[in-house]
C-alpha cells in the first residue's frame, strides 16, 4: 500500500497512549483526537478500556488494548483471562506480547500454541502479535512471524515501544516478506515523523502504532 492522502494515513494509525502516568483526561483527549481524525484505533492499557469503548461507541474507531504487556512474561492462561476481560469491556483489537525468553530458549513452537489459544478466545476481535523485534535475530523474527501467521494472528507487530529500540525498516520488510500479504504488519515504537511513517509503509507496514498520530497528520499537510 501507499499513503496517497490524509485519509489513507489516518486509516492506518493506532493512536497509542500506554504511558504508566497517563491520566484519564489524557486518555479522553486521545479519543477525541481519534474521532476528529478518523484513526483506526485508540490503543490503551486494560484499565482504560471501558472508558475508551464508551467514548468511541457508535464510531468507526476501534478500542484496542494490550495484554501480557510490556514483557510478555506471563503464563498463557493469564494472558487469555486478560484478553477475555478487555474484549468483554469493549476492545475490538488486542495486542499481545510473546514470551521472548521462550522463543529464544526453545523456539517458536510454544509461541504458535499460545497465539492459537488467544486467537480462539478473540471472537470477532483482531489479534496483533508483538514480537519485540529489537531483541530478536532475523531468524527469530522469521520463526515467530511464521508461527503467529499459522496460528491465525491478524497482524504481526514490531514493538511495544518499551525497550531500547522500536520499529525499523529492516524488521518491517522482513516481517512482510515472511508473512506475505495474507495478514497485516504493524510498525510500532519510535515512529515520530511523517517521513518515518511513510518509510514503514513502503517497507510493508499497513498499520502504524504511535503516540504522535496528530503530529503526523499535521506534518503530512495533504
Amino acid at each position: 500500500m501507499s499513503i496517497t492522502s490524509s485519509a489513507t494515513l489516518a486509516a492506518i494509525i493506532d493512536h497509542t497512549i500506554l504511558r504508566p502516568d497517563a491520566t484519564e483526561a489524557e486518555v479522553e483527549q486521545f479519543c477525541v483526537e481519534a474521532l476528529q481524525w478518523n484513526f483506526a484505533a485508540v490503543c490503551v492499557n486494560p484499565l482504560n478500556v471501558p472508558r475508551v469503548a464508551a467514548t468511541l461507541a457508535g464510531s468507526a474507531v476501534r478500542t484496542c488494548s494490550v495484554i501480557g504487556f510490556p514483557l510478555g512474561a506471563a503464563p498463557t492462561d493469564l494472558k487469555r483471562r486478560e484478553l477475555e476481560w478487555v474484549i468483554a469491556e469493549g476492545a475490538g483489537e488486542v495486542d499481545m506480547v510473546i514470551s521472548i525468553g521462550t522463543l529464544k530458549s526453545v523456539g517458536a513452537g510454544p509461541i504458535g500454541e499460545e497465539v492459537g489459544i488467544l486467537k480462539a478466545a478473540c471472537g470477532s476481535a483482531l489479534l496483533k502479535v508483538i514480537l519485540e523485534t529489537a531483541l530478536l535475530t532475523d531468524e527469530e523474527i522469521t520463526a515467530a512471524s511464521l508461527a503467529a501467521k499459522a496460528a491465525g494472528a491478524d497482524f504481526v507487530k514490531t514493538s511495544t515501544g518499551f525497550t531500547q529500540k522500536g520499529a525499523t525498516i529492516e524488521a518491517v520488510a522482513l516481517m512482510r516478506r515472511t508473512v506475505g500479504l495474507e495478514i497485516g504488519v504493524s510498525a510500532s515504537g519510535g515512529i515520530r515523523s511523517f517521513a518515518e511513517a511513510k518509510a514503514m509503509v513502503r517497507a510493508g507496514a499497513n498499520r502504524i502504532g504511535t503516540s504522535r498520530g496528530v503530529a503526523l497528520m499535521r506534518e503530512a499537510r495533504f
